[in-house]
């Protein structure tokens, strides 16, 4: 197989019946005809949903095949830990209310079906409108009778609420109660997992179907953390080693998030570790062993671990993730 390099992947777009077509502003990769499009899938290694390397040598394998392959060149001493690739990366453009759902925490193995984790997630606002609304965490005194009985009267009363604004970050732990919905786009990051429990879906009827989509409260009750408070936006740490250009978003033990604004170049990734690049403004360049990668807004890459450090140049101002996941081995 040819040598790892820095590798972008063809995205996954997946209808769903609270999305739009705002993800054409973000992705040169035409969306399908049609049908709202509510996701894409821009980092995948589920066996339904696999994302295929879009360019260079590789072209054509999956991000199944690479890990099935080489995956110490691709995690680094992750490999240890990894049989899957652990992220999943998505772009969600919600312009209906998502359900209300819940993800267990990986402590939770009799609600986790085989071959599946837990599911704590983060998203970043990349648009929002003046009535976008993100639901994150209980308000004091509910009970698992109050979720129960959720619905569109009662939901303001059960969770907590803010308006999103563009660029925060807001963290969705394992066990907390959540929403989002009417105008507003995200880039999702997550723990590599499809396990999602839906306590209310706002009497959604999905056109493809004719019907209500299937409910799964007593799962969800049973995950619910009942400690949980609001969930605020999370404040941005200052990189101290690059005050004027980079900020830690999330620190979290399944995925780390750094995110850079400058128009000088700077450097990404690191010896031996895998990372994973967003770019949500401007355009620049990736160099690596001579060669360059272009990305523009929307784009992602995936850096492999024997890939190591490389050197990022804006074309001018740049806003651009860094995504990686601690080793706890």
């Amino acid at each position: 197989m040819p040598p790892l390099y820095p590798l972008r992947f063809t995205p996954i777009y997946q209808y769903r019946l609270w999305g739009g077509r705002r993800l054409a502003n973000w992705l040169s990769t035409p969306l399908p005809n049609g049908g709202p499009i509510g996701e894409a899938w821009l980092l995948s290694d589920r066996d339904d949903y696999s994302s295929s390397v879009a360019e260079g040598p590789l072209r054509g394998h999956t991000i199944t095949q690479l890990m099935e392959r080489s995956p110490q060149l691709l995690l680094g001493t992750l490999s240890r830990r990894f049989k899957r690739f652990p992220l999943l990366l998505k772009f969600l453009d919600v312009q209906k209310m998502l359900s209300v759902q819940v993800h267990p925490s990986d402590d939770d193995t009799n609600l986790i079906p085989e071959g599946e984790t837990g599911k704590t997630e983060a998203w970043i606002v990349l648009e929002a409108a003046p009535d976008s609304r993100v639901y994150a965490g209980l308000r004091s005194g509910v009970t698992a009778e109050t979720l129960r009985t959720l619905s569109r009267e009662t939901v303001n009363d059960t969770l907590a609420s803010l308006t999103p604004q563009r660029g925060q970050g807001i963290l969705i732990e394992a066990g907390v109660v959540h929403s989002l919905g009417n105008g507003v786009s995200v880039v999702e990051i997550q723990e590599n997992s499809d396990v999602t429990f839906r306590l209310y879906d706002w009497n959604h009827i999905d056109p493809r179907t004719g019907k209500t989509r299937a409910l799964q409260i007593e799962q969800a009750i049973a995950c619910v953390d009942f400690t949980q408070v609001a969930t605020l936006p999370s404040v941005p740490a200052v990189d101290v080693a690059n005050p004027d250009s980079r900020e830690k978003l999330f620190d979290d033990p399944h995925f780390r998030v750094w995110r850079f604004q400058s128009a000088a170049s700077f450097a990404v990734g690191a010896t031996d570790e895998m990372r994973v690049l967003v770019c949500l403004e401007g355009a620049g360049t990736l160099d690596h062993d001579c060669n360059e990668y272009p990305m523009e807004r929307g784009a992602v890459i995936l850096v492999p671990a024997v890939v190591g450090a490389c050197r990022f140049r804006p074309e001018c101002h740049i806003t651009l993730l860094e995504i990686a996941v601690p080793d706890h081995s």
